[in-house]
């Protein structure tokens, strides 16, 4: 894989991309809290980075195949969070049940 004019620019646009899930993963690990995070949303996202992935492979685009990798790993670590953290809270779960009575 040569890197082309214009894989600098994909690169620095795929790193910007990428660093957006970050903020994400790091509250979700502080609050241990992921109960507003939609799995639709992430289980989308998560499949159009791997097809991106799928494509860039395809194409030997070293731009689209680092992002992609990069943007899937953050996706998954944020579908194991939620997971592992995305009950409701316990402070909302009795105020929810105060509300129902």
């Amino acid at each position: 894989m040569e890197l082309g004019s214009h894989d600098p620019l994909g690169l620095l646009a795929g790193a910007l991309t990428t660093l957006a899930f970050v903020p994400q993963v790091v509250r979700i690990v502080r609050t241990r809290s992921a109960y507003d995070i939609s799995w639709w949303l992430f289980g989308i996202l998560a499949t159009g980075s791997a097809l991106w992935l799928w494509y860039g492979i395809r194409l030997g685009s070293l731009p689209i195949i680092a992002t992609n990798v990069a943007c899937l790993s953050l996706q998954l670590s944020i579908f194991f969070l939620k997971w592992r953290y995305g009950r409701r809270p316990r402070a909302r779960r009795a105020e929810h049940w105060e509300e129902q009575l």
